[in-house]
């Protein structure tokens, strides 16, 4: 069984990088995962997951999607099996771009703890994060879908009321506050404001170096838990 360690980070390249860019930053995130020992989420295409699986060794290799499909009819949809098989160990679920009913994320979340998958779980408000939290999820990642890509991060307050009410529902459930994160300070508050991981995407691939902004934010990230305590 796949495990959560906090804390986290969570490098979501999403389409902007694939094949060898792809794996080149996935190397580069595994050194630092290895030599830090936070737990790196890191995910690609479909098409990428079995080529970082093979020459990564501690990042965590997360599917962007999948289905609640079972082996058999199912063209085109996404079959979980071959998503383990590949060599992921997480599964991303109701993206903002990628949304689901909740029948649909329901059955997902059942299928992955059916193969042992981390349930990375997408919720858009405070509400919202806290149904999902009712469904045996591993990791609730709580983003305002308008802040998505902007660069604008949610207020403190979002982020400490949101986690809140997250662990009032369910305490093991971990809580990732990642809308708009930009910078290594940006992670260094919402971990510091009680988040248990935080990610980003256009902060990553857009910096100048994104193996470097990578390493600036696990850094940030182990900051705040030590300043937290």
């Amino acid at each position: 069984m796949n495990r959560v360690s906090t804390p986290f980070l969570f490098v979501n390249p999403k389409s902007y990088l694939w094949g060898k860019e792809s794996l080149a930053l996935a190397q580069a995130a595994d050194r630092i995962a290895a030599d830090t020992g936070v737990q790196i989420f890191f995910t690609c295409p479909y098409a990428d997951l079995r080529l970082i699986a093979e020459h990564t060794s501690h990042v965590t290799v997360t599917a962007q999607n999948m289905d609640a499909l079972h082996p058999g009819r199912g063209m085109g949809a996404v079959l979980p099996e071959s998503l383990v098989e590949a060599g992921a160990k997480a599964v991303v679920l109701n993206h903002a771009e990628n949304q689901k009913t909740l029948a649909e994320l329901y059955a997902c979340i059942n299928r992955a703890k059916e193969l042992g998958l981390i349930t990375i779980v997408c919720a858009d408000s405070t509400v919202e994060a806290q149904a999902v939290a009712q469904l045996g999820v591993d990791v609730i990642l709580a983003e305002p879908t308008a802040l998505i890509g902007t660069g604008t991060t949610a207020d403190d307050s979002y982020t400490v009321e949101t986690t809140k009410a997250i662990k009032a529902v369910d305490p093991e459930v971990k809580v990732m506050i990642a809308s708009g994160i930009t910078t290594a300070e940006d992670c260094y508050k919402v971990v510091y404001l009680g988040a248990d991981g935080t990610g980003s995407t256009s902060g990553i691939v857009k910096a100048p170096s994104p193996a470097g902004r990578v390493e600036e934010m696990v850094q940030a990230i182990l900051r705040a838990v030590e300043d937290r305590r």
